[in-house]
């Protein structure tokens, strides 16, 4: 037991002490920006360092081994494939840019302001300006809400339910949560004004509720254990909620429009799917030839040396990163092939252990290399992470699969006589899915769509956040 207990002490402090290691575990889970930041550094800390500027120009190998394969630009699919509505690369105007006018304010404040001037008349919008400039810089009141609203009643000679209806006008508008009193009545009101269906945001409300100290622990187990659910519904909800703004006050400033640069290009030729690196998102770093050669005949000092073996370990652990996704990349899109091609419905169990197995690694390496990763294929810009999808009990289909079945047939409902989750399940069980109530009720909820005594009310299935 003692020398166990040694040897994994001396393993764990060779690990510890491996630079290599270390290296090829930091750039494994940058994602791209955080990459390109790191080359940037790097190459400014080592002369040695160079970026190869022209990207690699050979068609992509057919060899299902070769796993450096990077596209040449003229090997990409054409660009109809890449405009895909919401994806990264779509080069039009988006919606949201056009509510941006040309000569805006860059005052948050004012703009707000500006955006009211048609909801509010002058009373209201002075009223406005009275909760805006008594917020801070993020957008959250900087006195007690009950001072500020016996002080703007007395002002305005108004009645507080007034004062405090135009506060509420402010928290559901653009951006939302502004003169919110603290970041859960922020986080609520931006939660609400999430526009359509929203996966996870019932359990997100739960969250913001009940949980906001255990989320800022990080702590995906102890959520799951205070919210009573699945650990894979929990990260969901966390999803969600990391994705609102906590900062309301600045979110409606005018930026200019970035792209998420996809890592992977998937696309299908030749009567199968072709998986490259997009060269824009695997930049090439080498060691400068002379100077290598200078120093493996003896010259140079004692620091180059050790700024050649930094290099080497550097881009040792570049290539690893390339190889590592390009394996991961070509057994995911293997493994939901029936997705790209048909949709959810047809999105089938994976998980990290399947692909550790596949590749030859652990499963924290797939972890590491999925996270924050996207592939462009023709059905959009996805994040790695989303190909994973859990087993539904007793059945060789994902869940991911069964919610996309049950969104289906509440599209395609009767608006009079929408379906109750027991007709579901017995609609499903036609088609060879053999799933409890309780469990469509739970997909339904995480779709955000409202039980069928809620639907009834509507032409269209209504969302949660409106039932209730």
């Amino acid at each position: 037991m003692k020398t166990s207990a040694t040897t994994s002490m001396q393993l764990g402090q060779g690990l510890h002490m491996t630079p290599q290691l270390l290296q090829s575990i930091r750039l494994l889970q940058l994602d791209g920006l955080q990459l390109d930041l790191e080359i940037r550094r790097v190459l400014e800390q080592n002369p040695l360092l160079e970026l190869d500027e022209e990207p690699v120009a050979s068609p992509v190998p057919e060899r299902a081994d070769a796993a450096t394969d990077v596209a040449a630009f003229d090997e990409l699919p054409e660009s109809s494939m890449w405009d895909v509505r919401g994806a990264a690369w779509s080069g039009g105007d988006e919606d949201g840019l056009q509510r941006i006018a040309a000569g805006e304010s860059t005052d948050p404040q004012l703009r707000i302001l500006q955006r009211l001037a048609s909801e509010l008349d002058a009373g209201d919008l002075e009223i406005a300006a009275f909760w805006l400039t008594h917020c801070d810089d993020a957008g959250y009141l900087a006195a007690p809400h009950g001072d500020l609203l016996r002080d703007a009643a007395e002002r305005f000679d108004r009645a507080p339910a007034d004062i405090e209806a135009v506060r509420q006008q402010l928290l559901a508008g653009d951006p939302a949560g502004v003169a919110a009193r603290d970041l859960r009545e922020c986080l609520l009101a931006q939660l609400a004004a999430l526009p359509g269906r929203v996966a996870g945001r019932a359990l997100a409300r739960r969250l913001i509720d009940t949980a906001l100290d255990l989320l800022a622990g990080h702590d995906i187990a102890a959520l799951a254990k205070h919210l009573q659910r699945d650990e894979a519904d929990v990260h969901e909800a966390v999803r969600v909620v990391l994705s609102l703004d906590p900062r309301p006050a600045q979110a409606g400033a005018p930026v200019e429009a970035t792209a998420v640069v996809p890592d992977v290009v998937v696309w299908h030729a030749d009567a199968g799917w072709r998986v490259a690196l997009n060269p824009a998102a695997a930049p090439r770093v080498s060691i400068n030839a002379g100077y290598e050669r200078a120093l493996a005949n003896g010259e140079g000092s004692a620091p180059m040396r050790d700024m050649l073996q930094e290099a080497r370990w550097f881009t040792r652990g570049l290539s690893m990163r390339y190889d590592t996704l390009l394996r991961t990349a070509r057994v995911i899109v293997e493994r939901q092939a029936a997705f790209l091609e048909r949709g959810e419905e047809s999105m089938a169990p994976l998980t990290l252990k399947d692909v550790a197995d596949a590749i030859g690694m652990h499963e924290s390496t797939v972890s590491r290399i999925t996270t924050g990763k996207f592939l462009q294929t023709p059905r959009g810009t996805i994040e790695m992470k989303r190909f994973f999808a859990v087993r539904l009990d007793g059945a060789n289909v994902s869940g991911a699969a069964v919610k996309a079945m049950v969104r289906r047939l509440i599209d395609g409902e009767p608006a009079q006589r929408p379906l109750a989750d027991e007709a579901i399940a017995a609609l499903l069980a036609r088609q060879g899915v053999h799933i409890a109530r309780r469990t469509v009720a739970k997909y339904r909820e995480q779709l955000d769509i409202a039980p069928a005594r809620a639907r009834r009310r509507g032409s269209r299935p209504a969302l949660l956040a409106r039932a209730g």
